[in-house]
This record gives C-alpha cells, structure tokens and sequence, in this order.
C-alpha cells in the first residue's frame, strides 16, 4: 500500500509477491522445516538425514528425487566438501534449481500463426477455468486468441467456456452436446487460419487416464490437427491439480503416453503443501512447468520460471 495526498492507493503486488504468497504452504512445509530440523545442530548424521528424508517426502519432491538428494548431501559429507548442518538448506536448494532448470524449454517456435495450444487432464483439475487465464494472460501480451469448445461431453463446459470468453472478449467454436470433438477442432483451426488468429487454445473433455476410449480421442484431435496445420499442436499442456500430490505424477505419465504432453500446468498451488510435485514430476518426466495457478483471480495464472519459484521458496 502506497500513500498519496488522497489517502492510502492499494499497489498492485510484483510477481515475485504474488509467487511467493502463492507457495507460502509448501515454504512451510519444506523450507521452514528444514530450517527446523538442522536448528541447533552441528553433526549431519544418520538420524538428520532421516529428519530431511521426511520433510522431502512429506513436501512431496518425490521418493526417487529425495533419494538423489540425499545421495548428494552424502557424498559430500565423506568428501568433507560440507561439515555442517547450516549448509544443508542451500545444498538442497541447489539441486532443486538444478532439475528444473535441466528441464526447462522455451514454448514451441511457430514460423507462421496459428500456434495451437491443447489442455488435457482430469476433471476437477480447473482446466477450463485455466484456459479462461490463459487467454487473459496472452491477450495482456497483444496476442489474438481463438478459443475451441472441444470438450463436446458436456454442456457445462462449453457453457463455461463461454463465459470466458465473454469476459475475455475471444470468439468461441462450438458446436452441440455430443458432438464429435475433431470435428469442432477441425472448425476452429479453419477459422483461425483463415482470420490470421495468433493462438488457438483447445478444451478437452476431462477424462480419467484409465479411460482407454477417451485417451484414443485425444490422439484422434491430434491426427486431426496436423491435416490442417502440419506441425500442429506445438503444445499439449497437462493441467495437474497440486493438491493431489503424488497421484498427479502418475497421471502425467499416462497422459504423455497418449498425447505427448510437452509441458504441465500446475494449478491450486496456493491451496497446499505439496508444491514440491513440480520438481518430482520435472525430474521424473523431463517435462517443463509452463504456468502456475496461485489464486483464483484472472491473473493469478504465472508463467513458470525455475529461478524465481526456488528464491520464492527459499528466500
């Protein structure tokens, strides 16, 4: 809050601000109880480790990734390249900046417009209400945005998808309930071509990834896609709901198994502890975080940068 001569002006929050009141559950949970957990002591021995082991395990980086972590603080420890507990807060620090950035991608290049965006994931994983930021998020940056209502199962949804774009001002292809989703692509990307629209963002029908006949739907859009824009989608992005921890780890796995996930949109960060899935599912996956939802406001949608969500953490 600024003052001015008319009395106190609300200021916008910085992203760094905004990152780090949207981590502040996972900062608890890890960062604060590492801080506890070495508090006081000198010696790194078997029962401090143990203490780390959980507090990773707990904040959800992964057992796999915990594990290399530890490794790491072990090998220096008989190196004597570290003697002290103190350094441990930095040591993992680092390693957690290491996985993400090693896995960190620029967006796909594309020569000639549209650009065309896919969200997948389950339901209840806000993917509409992401795509609805998304387009924000684009549009603040000058770009022209075409949404497609492909998640065809439900009405909601597509009444949901226009709400946004109402709100957004971005014209919407629909067709009815039931209708076949290719089809409603194959409109949509017409339409942009020919209006020379700069991305087409893509809602899916949210389907569990045991559902074989839904996720042979998802490569039957891509096939359809690429007859109309060779190249196309030059990004699939899976929407992971953070709270669900490690699960969301397993549905990325069989999300990219069926349509080539490129990148994960990690949503509800704000709402839990488990934030340090990004790193588990970056180092598991090799897959890049692209964007993270930290609010429930229209611009509480962050594209994802590795430096900056690690100093949000630990600073």
């Amino acid at each position: 809050m600024i003052q001015t001569l008319f009395g106190p002006v609300e200021q916008e929050p910085t992203l760094l601000e905004k990152l780090k009141s949207g981590v502040q559950k996972t900062r608890d949970g890890l960062v604060t109880r590492i801080e506890e957990v070495v508090s006081g002591k000198k010696k790194i021995d078997a029962d401090l480790l143990e203490e780390l082991e959980y507090t990773l395990i707990s904040a959800d980086i992964g057992v796999k990734t915990t594990q290399e972590i530890l490794d790491r603080i072990r090998e220096r420890v008989h190196r004597s390249m570290v003697n002290d507990s103190s350094e441990l807060k930095g040591l993992i620090r680092e390693y957690m900046y290491e996985v993400l950035q090693a896995n960190d991608r620029p967006l796909a290049y594309v020569d000639h417009p549209p650009a065309v965006v896919m969200l997948v994931g389950v339901n209840g994983a806000g993917k509409t209400t992401t795509i609805g930021k998304l387009c924000s998020l684009l549009k603040r940056d000058g770009k022209t945005v075409l949404l497609c209502a492909a998640d065809t199962f439900r009405a909601a949804a597509i009444e949901q998808l226009e709400v946004w774009g109402e709100r957004t001002g971005t014209q919407v292809i629909r067709q009815n309930t039931g209708s076949d989703p290719s089809a409603v692509l194959f409109d949509a990307l017409q339409s942009a071509k020919s209006k020379g629209v700069d991305y087409v963002i893509v809602d899916t029908a949210g389907r569990l990834q045991t559902k074989v006949n839904l996720m042979a739907e998802l490569e039957k859009m891509r096939r359809t896609a690429q007859r109309v824009i060779p190249d196309a989608p030059h990004e699939v992005l899976l929407v992971l709901d953070a709270t669900t921890g490690q699960n969301g780890l397993e549905q990325a796995r069989k999300f990219t198994e069926a349509s080539g996930v490129t990148g994960i949109v990690l949503t509800k960060l704000d709402g839990t502890a488990k934030g340090g899935v990004a790193v588990a599912i970056t180092r598991e996956l090799g897959l890049p975080i692209r964007y993270i939802g930290v609010g429930e406001k229209v611009d509480d949608l962050l594209p994802f940068e590795p430096e900056r969500f690690v100093d949000s953490l630990f600073a």
